[in-house]
């Protein structure tokens, strides 16, 4: 695999699908359908995800291709594949809170190993380079040219006075509860995988979630956290949380940053 070429062709895909995505977003109106486990979908969805598809396939053939929109890539068995959830955190789109993002990751032998995650409606770009290293880039953003990249890495956190970011649209009580088991100096809430670069900047030191996701919601924020420093784990066996699963279903798990005591559920 050509990393810096994958990497490129990411990025110029995810920057693209946002393009597409804005357009609808700053639409007077948009329509919102309910697929069959009835999670909503809008045409900002299909036509990032139609974008993305069609560019992935034609750079990269020869990989397997997972997305949330296409139902027949869905039974999938593999280990080595790329991942795209084409528009993270519609509920957030459709409310036009901001918090959504385009992922778009590859999967080697089960883990997460690159990734771009794109927010368009914040101007945040983070994503691993060629090397696996995560940053986070600044300016404006032009599809066939870097800009400034500046590394990330996770917090060290202080385990008296810790920061957690949870999900604005699925929090909980199970999930305060689960975070009450630690000494919270604040949190934050914010929508789609910009939770994982939150904690791979340092801008929160973990993120819990206790609910349902699926693999294309977490492999590129998680790939972004890996190449920062950080981990993705179970929280029913603390292990590292891996990819290729059967359906695609996450258990729960916990992003977080190296030093703090992690427990299970």
């Amino acid at each position: 695999m050509d990393y810096d070429a994958l990497m490129h062709e990411m990025r110029r895909l995810a920057l693209e699908a946002g393009d597409k995505i804005m357009e609808i977003y700053q639409a007077d109106d948009f329509d919102v359908r309910s697929k069959s486990d009835d999670s909503p979908v809008t045409a900002a969805d299909e036509a990032a995800d139609a974008l993305i598809s069609a560019g992935l396939r034609a750079a990269f053939p020869e990989v397997a291709l997972v997305t949330e929109e296409q139902s027949d890539t869905h039974d999938l068995d593999v280990q080595d594949f790329l991942i795209v959830d084409p528009l993270d955190g519609t509920k957030e789109f459709i409310h036009r809170r901001g918090d959504f993002t385009v992922n778009i990751a590859l999967v080697k032998n089960g883990v997460p190993t690159r990734g771009v995650v794109y927010a368009p409606a914040k101007d945040r770009l983070f994503y691993t380079t060629a090397s696996g290293q995560s940053v986070e880039e600044t300016g404006d953003f032009a599809k066939d040219q870097l800009g400034h990249q500046t590394p990330i890495h996770v917090s060290t956190p202080d385990t008296s006075a810790l920061m957690v970011v949870a999900s604005k649209s699925h929090r909980d009580q199970a999930t305060d509860d689960y975070i009450n088991r630690y000494d919270v100096q604040d949190s934050k809430s914010a929508g789609s995988s910009l939770k994982f670069c939150l904690v791979a900047t340092g801008e929160a030191d973990f993120y819990p979630r206790l609910g349902r996701t699926m693999e294309w919601d977490t492999a590129a924020g998680h790939a972004v956290l890996n190449g920062a420093g950080g981990a993705v784990l179970r929280l029913d066996d603390l292990q590292t949380l891996t990819y290729g699963k059967p359906t695609f279903a996450n258990p729960f798990f916990v992003a977080t940053a190296p030093g703090i005591d992690i427990t299970s559920v």
